[in-house]
Parts: structure tokens; C-alpha cells; sequence
């Protein structure tokens, strides 16, 4: 897929973006360092940079954005991928169909691994607020500053600077008891015991298995990181609103979150990470209506 992309005053746009909403890609669980603005533009910090994204029409504008990194945002956003082929397709299923309607501009985004497995360790039995505070507390602590748009941001930081933290540090950060989760996997992979390139080049059962071996991953957890950073679109995570669409709509109320998973994986294939996140997002525009309440 060929993109146009070209300089302006404060950036970069890339031209004529299909399939691409940005409240649909950073408001759907899938990351916790970008922050709407009143005019619907979002600010964020990716990738070591801190930029703004503004959609007009069908053009994407990055504010601060570098024409040398037009290669990176075109795969932070995903850019090369066809998503109205993987709409039609998925559109075979009826209930599918109209989960798209809900979020038909959603893209997964190819996030750093590192951030991602310490951010859905964070997020165990967290909610978002919570968990976007304890990303941002452990950046302003550990990582690098960046000044950006007149204001003051921070880097995530890496396996070697947040390696300096203690459980401690981390609890005064908001993460309560998952610190010592996190104080052992970052020793773990700042001291090359676990290497994460490793583990992304694998395939995805073997992937899975390998993440749930580190503290504070379970399968659920293990799963979005393989899906939101380790570009395994046939992983399918299993959170609260998950389970709710899944039993209300494909299977019994009572069945299990591992049969759930199985039977999204072997539903949608390679294409289930992607049914997961329009289901996702349905769910929770469909939270009042009787049954996903449970």
C-alpha cells in the first residue's frame, strides 16, 4: 500500500487514510499514553517522541512529527495493512457486522514490547484511569524527558532505567501489588535472562507460553502483549468486556475464559485479534443493554 506523506509547518500528514479513526484507535484498551484534547486531537508519547495526532477528513497530521520517521509512524499506526479486507472478512459473521458499525476506524497498533508487557502487568484488575497514572508516574521517574508543544513529557523507560526501581518505588508510582511483578521481569530481561526478541520471533502458542512464565502474566495479559506489540493478530484476549460480549452473543453464560479463548482463536483465525478489538470496543457501546451488564 503506497502512502503519501509530505512535510507541513509543524509536521507531517499522511494523505487519504483509510479505516483510521483516532478516538477508535487510542480509546479501545489497547494503550495508556495518549490523552484526547478537546478537539478531538490526541497528544501522546510513542516510539521515544512525544507528538499530536490530528485528523482532518481522511488526512492523518503529526504534530512533531519528522519526515525521517515517516516509516516509523507508517508501523507505530499500521498503516500498511488493509483493513477494509480484513472488515469484509470478518463481516461474514452477522454479529461481527455490526460490532464493526461500533468501531469501524480501529487500527492495533505495533506498540514497544517492553512498555507493553509492564503496562498490561500494571493493568490486572485495574482499571484505565488508574493504569494510564501508574504508565505516566513510572515514566515521569524513570525515563527521559522530552519537551514537546510547550509542555513537559517523558519517555517509558527501558529495561536498564527502570531496572533501578525498587517494589517501593514502584508502589509510590500507583502499582500497588504488582510492583514486585514488575521489579522481577524487568531484572529478568535488563539481565538477559528472558529476551523478548525471542520471544516475539516465535509463534504464537510458543510466544504465549513463554510470557506466562514471567511474574505477573497470565494468559489474558500474555495475549495483549503478543497482540499489541509482538504482531500476533491471531492472539485474542479475554478481558471483562470480552467474556461479556462472547457469552452473550456466541456461547453459554457459565463457560470458561479458556474456552472463550479457544473458541475465538479457532473462530477467527488469523484474524482474531482484530474481531477482538471491534468486539471489545462493542461491548462496551452495547454496557446498558441487558445481559453484558452481568
Amino acid at each position: 500500500m503506497n502512502l503519501d506523506i509530505e512535510k507541513y509547518s509543524e509536521g507531517i500528514v499522511i494523505k487519504n487514510v483509510k479505516d483510521f479513526e483516532l478516538k477508535h484507535i487510542f480509546d479501545c484498551g489497547q494503550c495508556f499514553r495518549w490523552n484526547e484534547d478537546e478537539d478531538g486531537s490526541f497528544l501522546g508519547i510513542a516510539q521515544e517522541r512525544a507528538v499530536r495526532f490530528i485528523k482532518k477528513d481522511n488526512d492523518i497530521y503529526i504534530k512533531g512529527g519528522n519526515i525521517g520517521d515517516k516509516d516509523l509512524w507508517t508501523e507505530y499506526l499500521d498503516l500498511k495493512r488493509d483493513y477494509g479486507e480484513i472488515k469484509n472478512e470478518l463481516s461474514q459473521d452477522g454479529i461481527l457486522k455490526e460490532a464493526i458499525k461500533h468501531g469501524e476506524g480501529i487500527r492495533i497498533l505495533n506498540q514497544e514490547p517492553f512498555e507493553i508487557i509492564i503496562s498490561f502487568i500494571i493493568s490486572a484488575n485495574n482499571r484505565i484511569p488508574m493504569i494510564k497514572r501508574a504508565v505516566q508516574n513510572i515514566s515521569r521517574e524513570f525515563g527521559k524527558r522530552i519537551e514537546f508543544d510547550k509542555g513537559e513529557y517523558y519517555t517509558f523507560p527501558n529495561p536498564f532505567e527502570l531496572s533501578k526501581a525498587s517494589a517501593l518505588d514502584l508502589q509510590r508510582c500507583g502499582c500497588g501489588f504488582r510492583a514486585p511483578y514488575i521489579v522481577e521481569t524487568t531484572r529478568e530481561i535488563a539481565e538477559g535472562r528472558i529476551n523478548i526478541n525471542e520471544i516475539k520471533n516465535m509463534e504464537t502458542d510458543r510466544a504465549h507460553n513463554e510470557l506466562v512464565k514471567l511474574k505477573g502474566i497470565g494468559p489474558k495479559v500474555a495475549d495483549c502483549i503478543l497482540l499489541f506489540s509482538m504482531g500476533k493478530p491471531d492472539a485474542f484476549p479475554v478481558d471483562v468486556w470480552v467474556k461479556r460480549v462472547m457469552q452473550y452473543f456466541y456461547l453459554a453464560p457459565d463457560v470458561s475464559l479458556k474456552k472463550i479463548r479457544d473458541y475465538g482463536r479457532n473462530k477467527f483465525g488469523s484474524l482474531a485479534g482484530f474481531a477482538q478489538q471491534y468486539l471489545f470496543y462493542y461491548a462496551r457501546d452495547l454496557k446498558g443493554k441487558e445481559g453484558l451488564e452481568k
